[in-house]
């Protein structure tokens, strides 16, 4: 099998390429540029910036799946003066270009990583499932939501098959984001005021994730479906920092704080999103792609977190 991955080089990409070389797969990797830093593919193309009018011709060349994992994340101190529409540049013309071209070019199936943020920023009385109406809540995951009914609708008139897959954060070895400041957190040894926290949230190794996308890419009954996808296990933030600092073999303090003065003291730093994040709930229900596709994990989240540690 022949296939392409967009953003080759980041975290889930390398992670991508080398679990399916390891599975026989010839793995071509396109990256905006520096190809030469992607030692896990087979080899590699540099496409440029991705927008509505990139040239994916020599990529899709001989290519029978896509895996379109490349797209412009969550910026911390974003420059643009219109985010929306530079999101909305990258994620969904770009995303639009790249089907049309692998339509044209006879590509099987392409398979496109979105967001649980389609779905939403937090869940209350039950997880989220693929029958959701979906409510997008930032520039990003409305951009993704817009990407998914784009892709859709150019896969169903060429007759391409689709999966999307929806994950919730994805956790493992030189992850960037949360969970690595959590670990330094951690590794300080400071007590943490977050005792009182009884939000849970779902997350997904990346071990899992490849895994869950190498069966989406064979499996006939993947064709057409969108999977929200998670290690099947929700925790609690303080639970969450207690797992990580027994595989880190670290003593960690937690001590209950109110949730109002937490929320002054993160507005004063103006960390305002990272307290939702680390007190709201985001719950996942994987339970569609373990019965349709008869996938189960591979990894356990206690395994998940000892490799991201080790």
């Amino acid at each position: 099998m022949h296939v392409l991955i967009t953003g080759a080089n980041g975290f889930i990409g390398r992670n991508l390429c080398a679990f399916l070389k390891g599975k026989g797969c010839f793995i071509r990797g396109a990256v905006r540029n520096n190809a030469r830093k992607v030692v896990e593919a087979d080899e590699c193309i540099q496409v440029g910036d991705i927008h509505e009018s990139t040239d994916w011709q020599q990529a899709l060349s001989g290519v029978d799946t896509v895996i379109h994992l490349a797209a412009r994340v969550h910026i911390m101190n974003e420059r643009e003066a219109d985010p929306t529409e530079a999101f909305r540049k990258v994620n969904v013309f770009g995303t639009e270009q790249l089907a049309r071209m692998a339509a044209k070019a006879g590509v099987r199936r392409f398979i496109f990583l979105s967001s649980i943020g389609v779905n939403g920023e937090a869940t209350f009385e039950k997880p989220f499932t693929e029958n959701d109406v979906p409510r997008p809540m930032s520039a990003y995951t409305v951009s993704k939501w817009e990407a998914e009914q784009s892709l859709r609708k150019i896969a169903d008139d060429a007759r391409m098959e689709t999966v999307i897959l929806r994950p919730p954060l994805v956790y493992g070895p030189d992850a960037p984001g949360n969970f690595a400041r959590l670990m330094r957190l951690i590794k300080t040894g400071l007590p943490l005021p977050l005792g009182s926290i009884h939000g849970l949230r779902s997350f997904f190794y990346i071990g899992n994730l490849v895994d869950a996308i190498g069966t989406s890419m064979t499996h006939s009954s993947a064709a057409g479906e969108t999977f929200l996808v998670s290690d099947g296990l929700d925790v609690s933030t303080p639970d969450l920092i207690k797992m990580l600092a027994s595989a880190m073999n670290k003593k960690v303090i937690l001590f209950p704080l109110q949730i109002d003065i937490l929320k002054i003291l993160f507005k004063i730093t103006g960390k305002n999103k990272e307290l939702e994040k680390l007190t709201g709930s985001l719950r996942v229900d994987s339970s569609k792609i373990r019965k349709l596709l008869c996938w189960k994990p591979p990894f356990t989240m206690e395994q998940g977190l000892a490799e991201t540690v080790a």
